[in-house]
């Protein structure tokens, strides 16, 4: 039987979950509007004590599990310090660099919950003042947040409750092209989330019992690296992660593409599942690409780092400019629901 993938459900999920501020550290919001999509599509799901979801759906064969995992937790930044001339000292949350969030605009979260908006920019940024507003290094001593409000000092900041250690998320700018394109921050890796939550929507409406049961893990700490080494039950033999498929020179995936990973900075992905993926891909007339991802980790790899004795596998959207304003397009997401299906109604990889 095919089971239809819904990708305009997939889309909507998408552009919600991304205006959803959610840097690592700061997930409550986006986890309980994933909770309430769980209630929606009748799966049962409960949290952990790190704050992830866990999403489970019931199999034939319950002896033996399977996890996938998509993470929710995006880049972000803290108030390292409030400067003497009323603007913020950042320190980064994630592996991005201050380039990519130059004129960036952000919102600061105040530990009392209120919100301020501003602007990330240089130390240097007036051209008509500075001789090296061009060539400054963009880093932690060169960048800061300029607050919408009157502030003129740490004091007058520190009136609005605004103070170290605040979480500060970037706009995500999110915008969906009439030719399918999707522009936004965040795709990483909200898009995989969204595409998850896509197969789970496509088998339960087919009406088909999945063959194994099956673990969603919705991890919120992918980004500083532990998002999903932990709640992987004894019983799981195959670890999915699904995220971001990174695009560049020397790269064959595209933004259309469902992206299989062979290898990244933790080392080759488990050959027999790699091959496995490939062969559904192939035989569902899935678009798809086999790359290497030189610097990179997921959570599955975070597993295996944390000794959990599973067959461990990568896949995802392809997305351009990885960490920076990011870019697919809807034949990706297309692409990569259709792959999780296939992967979800098959058999154990043997060996």
């Amino acid at each position: 039987m095919t089971i239809h993938a819904n990708v305009d459900y997939v889309l909507d999920l998408l552009v919600n979950l991304v205006n959803i501020p959610s840097p690592s550290g700061n997930t409550e919001r986006v986890i309980r509007f994933v909770e309430e999509e769980a209630s929606k599509l009748g799966v049962s799901h409960k949290r952990n004590n790190k704050g992830a979801l866990l999403v489970t759906v019931p199999g034939k064969d319950n002896s033996v599990h399977r996890t996938l995992t998509a993470h929710v937790d995006t880049l972000g930044a803290m108030v390292k310090e409030v400067k003497s001339n009323g603007r913020l000292k950042l320190s980064l949350i994630g592996g991005f660099t201050f380039n990519s969030i130059e004129g960036e605009y952000c919102e600061i979260e105040t530990s009392a919950g209120d919100i301020y908006t501003g602007t990330i920019l240089s130390t240097n940024a007036s051209v008509h003042v500075y001789k090296d507003a061009r060539s400054i290094e963009r880093n932690e001593d060169t960048m800061e947040v300029r607050i919408d409000a009157v502030v003129k000092n740490a004091e007058d900041v520190k009136a609005l409750g605004i103070d170290v250690g605040d979480f500060v998320s970037f706009a995500p700018r999110c915008e969906v092209t009439p030719n399918g394109f999707i522009k936004t921050r965040h795709l990483d890796d909200k898009a995989s989330v969204a595409c998850m939550f896509g197969a789970i929507k496509a088998i339960r409406d087919a009406g088909q019992e999945l063959p194994y049961t099956t673990h969603f893990l919705v991890s919120n700490n992918e980004e500083i690296g532990y998002g999903a080494n932990s709640n992987i039950t004894p019983e799981t033999v195959e670890m999915l992660a699904i995220d971001m498929g990174a695009i560049g020179r020397g790269q064959t995936t595209d933004e259309y593409c469902v992206s299989i990973c062979a290898k990244d900075s933790s080392g080759p992905y488990h050959y027999e599942l790699r091959k496995h993926l490939v062969e559904l891909a192939k035989s569902n007339n899935i678009y798809y690409q086999v790359d290497l991802y030189p610097y990179y980790g997921s959570d599955a790899s975070a597993a295996l780092r944390a000794g959990v004795d599973v067959k461990h596998g990568l896949i995802g959207p392809g997305i351009d400019a990885s960490h920076a304003n990011e870019r697919c397009h809807r034949d990706a997401l297309d692409n990569s629901v259709r792959l999780i299906t296939a992967y979800l109604m098959s058999d154990l990889v043997k060996g």
